[in-house]
C-alpha cells in the first residue's frame, strides 16, 4: 500500500534528508511504498532531490510553492486533494529564519517569517487534517527547534514563531486525539543547514546534521499506528549553541 508523505521544505536541510531517509527505509521495510510528495521554493532544489529519491526506489512529485503566499498554500492543498484526495503523512519543516539584534528587526523580517512559519503551516495542516479526520488516520510531524522552548537574543522573532508552532502543536493534539491521527514535534537544536549561512569549522564540528534529525522522524512515523511518538528532542551533545 501507498503511503502518501508530502514534505515542505523538501529541497534542503532537513526536509531533503527527511525525503531521502523516508526513500531509504523502503530497503528494510518491503512493505513499504512511499509515495514522496516535494516541496520548497526552488524547482531545482526539487528536481535533484527527487531523483535522488527514485534512485532509492521511491515513487515521487514535486510542486514548487512559497508558504509565506496564502495562494501557494491552498494551491499545495490543492494539489495532494485533487490528485490523490488523501494523505498519510504531512512533514511541517519549511521554515525560515531573519537573526539580528531586537532593535534592529523590520517590519518585513516579522511579516517574512510569520507568514512562513506560523501562517502557512497553520494553513497547510488544516486543509491536510481535514483530509486525514476524514479517514481517522494520519501522521502530522511539526519541525519545530529549541527555540520554541527557549529564548536566544539574536532570534526573536524566529522564537515568536516557533512559539506560536508550539501552540499549534498542543491545540492541534486536541483535535487529533479524536480520530485516531498521530501528531510528532521534532524540536531540534543546532543543525548544519543553509539557514545558518557560512560557519567556522569550529563550530560545524559542534552541530548537528540534518541526517541526525531524519532517522527519527522516519522511524516515529514507521511505529505502528497504535503507538505515537509525541516528542523528538535532539540537541548537540555540547548543548546548544549560544547567540551572545
Amino acid at each position: 500500500m501507498k503511503h502518501i508523505i508530502l514534505i515542505t521544505g523538501a529541497g534542503k536541510g532537513i526536509g531533503r534528508a527527511i525525503a531521502l531517509e523516508f526513500a531509504r527505509a523502503t530497503r528494510h521495510n518491503p512493505d513499504f511504498e512511499p509515495l514522496l510528495v516535494l516541496s520548497s521554493r526552488t524547482l531545482g532544489d526539487l528536481e535533484a532531490i527527487s531523483l535522488e529519491c527514485r534512485a532509492e526506489g521511491a515513487l515521487t512529485d514535486i510542486i514548487a510553492a512559497d508558504l509565506s503566499e496564502m495562494i501557494e498554500v491552498r494551491r499545495l492543498a490543492a494539489h495532494i486533494m485533487e490528485r490523490y484526495g488523501t494523505i498519510d503523512c504531512l512533514v511541517n519543516n519549511a521554515g525560515v529564519g531573519r537573526f539580528k539584534p531586537f532593535s534592529e528587526i523590520t517590519e518585513e523580517d516579522f511579516d517574512y517569517t510569520m507568514a512562513t512559519n506560523l501562517k502557512g503551516t497553520f494553513f497547510l495542516t488544516q486543509a491536510l487534517f481535514e483530509l486525514m479526520s476524514n479517514k481517522r488516520s494520519g501522521h502530522i510531524f511539526f519541525i519545530t527547534s529549541v527555540a520554541a522552548r527557549k529564548a536566544f537574543r539574536h532570534s526573536s522573532v524566529y522564537c515568536v514563531s516557533k512559539f506560536g508552532q508550539q501552540g499549534l502543536v498542543d491545540t492541534l493534539r486536541l483535535y487529533a486525539r479524536k480520530c485516531n491521527v498521530r501528531i510528532t514535534e521534532v524540536i531540534p537544536g543546532a543543525v548544519h543547514t543553509p539557514m545558518w549561512g557560512e560557519v567556522s569549522d569550529d563550530f560545524r564540528s559542534i552541530m548537528m546534521m540534518p541526517e541526525d534529525i531524519a532517522r527519527p522522524v522516519v522511524q516515529a512515523y514507521l511505529q505502528p499506528s497504535r503507538t505515537t511518538v509525541e516528542e523528538i528532542v535532539l540537541r548537540p551533545t555540547t548543548g546548544d549553541l549560544q547567540d551572545e
